[in-house]
């Protein structure tokens, strides 16, 4: 595109998250026609995050063209938008793109506090493929659930929807009685006990999606540091102090959040160990609300580590020069990390809550 009025489109190689992941799975990717915009073209457009972390509306994807993307500020030639006045797209789009990660859990965050109703949205969940692949970390959050109710840990379960249904229509005396029991720990009714099923499973299953986004990560953190260390023991660059400098920058962010993180994960899993000593309707609220407190960090972090280590991984997981590798260090990865260690920074700490 050319002239004054058009706006700035970025061709860049394909950014996705693992192969066959759907948008709805994804960290860095909103579909905009879950939320009500106007602009019947811009519904069919994707909000994503660039290998800089910037949010940007993707217009088009192509394997041989690459992505085509453009801000969200310079919407307005594209839609033929008037020009004396402000869509109201325009300004939806505008505070979404400030949103540090389009997951599901963030999202849902997010879009009530805007006042947008996201219980119709089949998109604000995760695809049942994530949830089956969600199994074996959730059965860290089943077993003693089962364990609770009847007494064994062998009860072949899929899937959270299965085990919500087993607990809802039980087939032994015993995990009635149980159930009842737990009722009564929690202050609710029987019937009631499958909602709290149902948000019990929600919770834990956010964790394990996050989780498992982060045991998707390290394998590609540490690729990255080995990459890097080629280029430090390189004769001709490790004479470029620039270049040196931003290696040790880009790595030494990485290793924080990746360690801060890693131990928010490890808290999170002590507290869920310890919610089972003795359940009650308080102890489950401070655990739910503790997790759901850090969605909105912890998937701002994952999504930018995403968006990096994928980046790096797309331009060189098939190998490529050193020069080249160098290049995209100084110019790529080292732009808008620190946002990922600032957003990690602003987590509430767990041991005030």
């Amino acid at each position: 595109m050319s002239g004054a009025s058009a706006p700035y489109i970025e061709q860049m190689p394909e950014e996705s998250s693992k192969t066959g992941e759907l948008d709805q799975d994804a960290l860095h990717i909103l579909p905009l026609e879950i939320i009500p915009l106007e602009t019947p073209g811009l519904k069919r457009a994707k909000l994503i995050k660039n290998v800089r972390l910037d949010s940007v509306v993707e217009l088009f994807r192509d394997l041989e063209t690459g992505s085509g993307q453009v801000e969200v500020s310079r919407l307005g030639p594209v839609f033929n938008w008037p020009d004396d006045e402000i869509h109201p797209d325009e300004t939806l789009v505008g505070v979404v793109c400030r949103l540090h990660s389009y997951d599901v859990y963030t999202l849902r965050i997010q879009l009530r506090k805007l006042g947008i109703d996201v219980e119709s949205f089949d998109q604000l969940k995760l695809s049942k493929a994530k949830s089956n692949e969600l199994t074996g970390y959730m059965k860290t959050f089943t077993l003693p659930l089962i364990k609770q109710i009847y007494g064994e840990t062998n009860t072949d379960i899929q899937d959270v929807g299965q085990l919500i249904g087993m607990f809802s229509s039980p087939d032994k005396g015993d995990a009635l009685k149980n159930l009842k029991l737990m009722a009564s720990k929690l202050e609710i009714s029987l019937s009631d006990v499958p909602k709290f099923l149902e948000d019990y499973g929600d919770v834990f299953m956010s964790l394990a999606y996050y989780k498992n986004c982060l045991d998707n990560l390290i394998p590609k953190v540490m690729l990255y540091e080995e990459a890097t260390d080629e280029l430090k023991e390189n004769h001709q660059l490790k004479n470029d102090r620039r270049l040196m400098q931003s290696l040790n920058f880009v790595s030494d962010q990485l290793s924080d959040v990746t360690a801060s993180i890693t131990g928010r994960f490890e808290s999170f899993d002590r507290h869920s160990e310890a919610l089972w000593e003795n359940i009650t309707a308080e102890s489950f609220a401070k655990v739910k609300t503790m997790i759901q407190s850090h969605h909105v960090t912890v998937g701002g972090v994952l999504c930018g580590l995403s968006v990096k280590m994928n980046s790096w991984q797309e331009q060189f997981g098939n190998g490529g020069g050193l020069v080249r590798k160098a290049d995209f260090i100084m110019s790529e990865m080292r732009q808008g990390i620190e946002r990922i260690t600032a957003i990690e920074q602003s987590a509430p700490k767990i041991s005030d809550m």
